[in-house]
């Protein structure tokens, strides 16, 4: 594994004369310190007579001027640098422009500059030049950062799906309130409109790329953006082209033209919900983003697009984190916000394949995607230090509160949302998977924050139990996260991402149960929640106990306890299982009240059956009595 670098000995005594500097100095100093103890002195006397670290402030938007200092030049092992590695841009100008950047056939020939795939150090200086955010003074290098306006997060209520009728996408899409139709001739406006104010620029960039490490499963995919960020964004993303080769004769799955800065005035009369519109039309191969300067619109867009042709294939698409040990061992961890996803994926005795999106083929997982999109709500070194550490040069963040002239990060000021982001290329983690690709998995982990204090920290799934929990794909909400809420709430989301399944929840159920029959991979359902009562009165599992049961599950040990078999809900449950208090593998034993336990489990199961009842006699297989039993 990789270690981040630490200064050498004869620069920590000029380090230690400077460590009352205050945090926003921090990123100053490490990077002065680099230079050498003779220049760290003149630098920092340099820093001493200036107010600002070097920004300048042009209608409230501050641009680092003296950051190319430190960025511009590439280091001497600039060969070994995957920032640098990434250099295949290609700048058109002219009047055919659009022609020579392979955007002319979609109707965008206006624009008389086309950048295409900007290198890192490119993007920054557009970014900076363009004055479309601020340069934070993050710990580990500073970052570009920006605000998205209104939309802070993904707005589902304007997203559409266009219906043609008689098409194979009208016969197999699960049309409902989360993939709702929008008409043909509708789409057909929202695009020329698009369209036509791209020609009523000047400059666009254009970012061409994969969807999917696996060369058998992957979507080439295009991004037409007025923004030099939204080609940051989707350069972090997606999975970038080796070579300039690849890009020759390139020719897209499917394109997104982003015209965020414009609206659908005609909302009512196109019958969708608001000004905003996110509309896709697979049989077209095209997609248009209104209104919403979001990032994740076009992530999460073209994960549902990913959802909707694999399966047709045979292939799995997955919402969920993934790992390698060094013996190649593969896991999958699937679970909602707030369950522990992010943070058990990230073992230090194993590889990062991805953190979000994944697909399983007939060769093995692979990510979606060549970077990690994570929040940043009180985001710390101490809690999540992969993250934090990331937050680097070539990093983005969005809606991020900057603290002070130097524009600090303030990850704990969650006035501007909650929902603050930051976009790394995955090779910002130290000990993260390069290939990108590993085998079938060994092991697969449905992570639930049971606040109801009924689960166990761990219980062991046959294939067909393992089905009924994919489905249902419960966690629970408590109070203090939403307002009104006052006591547990189960949220059930079905394949632990709803919200991005574009056929029916089935299809992916049987696929799953197919690959796991397959290739013997063992499933496990972990609690990361409370036990010894509901939220409130009973306490949260600890991260130890948590990441004890999931290590007992990759290292095998957990296939040498002896299992007994929960009355209620079937599943097997450990006796014992070393590292981890045998009580807590008997939840009902640390509850006060036994007879408050049995109650509390009773309404849990009712839960479960009450959401399940959707599924019932839907799909290949009835999984309905693999679920709890209220006698």
């Amino acid at each position: 594994f990789h270690h981040r670098h630490e200064p050498s000995q004869k620069h920590t005594k000029t380090t230690q004369t400077f460590t009352m500097l205050a945090s926003s100095s921090r990123v100053f100093l490490r990077t002065a310190t680099a230079m050498g103890g003779r220049t760290a002195v003149k630098a920092l006397a340099a820093r001493a007579a200036s107010s600002s670290f070097g920004a300048v402030t042009t209608n409230k938007t501050p641009v680092y001027s003296a950051s190319k200092r430190f960025f511009s030049a590439s280091p001497s092992n600039a060969s070994d640098d995957p920032r640098y590695q990434y250099s295949i841009s290609k700048t058109f100008t002219g009047t055919d422009a659009c022609l020579k950047a392979g955007i002319a056939p979609l109707g965008i020939t206006g624009p008389s500059t086309v950048y295409k795939n900007l290198s890192y150090p490119e993007l920054f200086e557009h970014e900076q030049k363009n004055k479309e955010g601020v340069v934070a003074a993050a710990e580990y290098g500073p970052t570009f950062e920006v605000d998205t306006g209104k939309y802070t997060g993904r707005s589902p209520k304007d997203r559409f799906i266009v219906k043609n009728p008689g098409s194979e996408t009208a016969a197999n899409v699960d049309w409902n309130d989360i993939n709702m139709p929008a008409e043909p001739k509708v789409f057909d406006e929202l695009y020329a409109k698009s369209v036509a104010h791209m020609n009523s620029r000047e400059t666009v960039y254009v970012f061409d790329g994969y969807c999917g490490a696996s060369p058998g499963s992957r979507r080439k995919v295009r991004f037409v953006t007025e923004y030099a960020w939204h080609q940051h964004f989707v350069t972090n993303m997606f999975i970038r082209p080796a070579t300039a080769e690849e890009l020759v004769d390139f020719e897209p799955d499917f394109t997104i033209i982003n015209t965020c800065s414009q609206i659908d005035e005609d909302w009512e009369r196109h019958n969708l919900h608001s000004e905003t519109a996110v509309v896709f039309n697979p049989d077209a191969k095209k997609g248009i983003v209104l209104g919403s300067y979001y990032g994740g619109e076009m992530k999460k867009g073209i994960f549902g697009l990913m959802n909707y042709w694999l399966p047709m294939e045979g292939k799995l698409p997955m919402h969920c984190s993934a790992n390698v040990g060094e013996k190649g061992d593969v896991a999958l961890f699937f679970g909602l916000s707030g369950t522990g996803k992010t943070t058990l994926s990230a073992d230090p005795h194993r590889y990062l394949i991805g953190d979000d999106e994944h697909g399983w083929d007939d060769d093995g997982v692979f990510n979606f995607e060549g970077g990690c999109y994570a929040k940043t709500i009180n985001l710390s070194e101490k809690t999540e230090p992969d993250i934090y550490r990331a937050i680097k040069t070539d990093a983005l963040l969005e809606n991020v509160s900057m603290e002070g002239p130097d524009n600090v990060p303030d990850y704990f000021n969650i006035s501007k949302t909650e929902n603050g982001r930051v976009s790394y290329p995955i090779f910002h983690i130290d000990n993260y998977w390069k290939p990108q690709i590993a085998g079938h998995p060994n092991n697969i982990i449905f992570l639930s924050c049971d606040a109801f204090g009924v689960l166990p920290p761990v219980a062991k799934l046959s294939s067909e139990q393992a089905m009924y929990h994919f489905l249902s794909g419960y966690t629970a909400k408590v109070a203090g996260t939403e307002r009104g809420i006052k006591e547990p709430v189960p949220n059930f989301s079905a394949c632990f991402g709803a919200a991005f399944m574009t056929l029916h929840p089935t299809r992916y159920a049987d696929l799953l149960r197919e690959k796991l029959e397959k290739h013997g991979s063992s499933a496990y359902l972990v609690n990361s929640g409370w036990t010894g009562g509901p939220y409130g009165t009973g306490e949260r599992m600890s991260i130890h106990t948590t990441r004890t049961c999931v290590d007992a599950i990759l290292d095998g040990s957990i296939k040498d306890a002896e299992f007994h078999a929960d009355p209620v809900f079937g599943f097997e449950v450990p006796v014992s299982l070393p590292g981890v208090e045998q009580k807590l593998l008997d939840p009902r034993s640390t509850w006060a009240n036994p007879a408050d336990y049995d109650e509390a489990e009773k309404k849990l199961a009712s839960m479960y059956v009450n959401n399940f009842k959707k599924y019932e006699g839907v799909g290949s297989v009835d999984y309905t009595k693999f679920g709890p039993q209220i006698k």
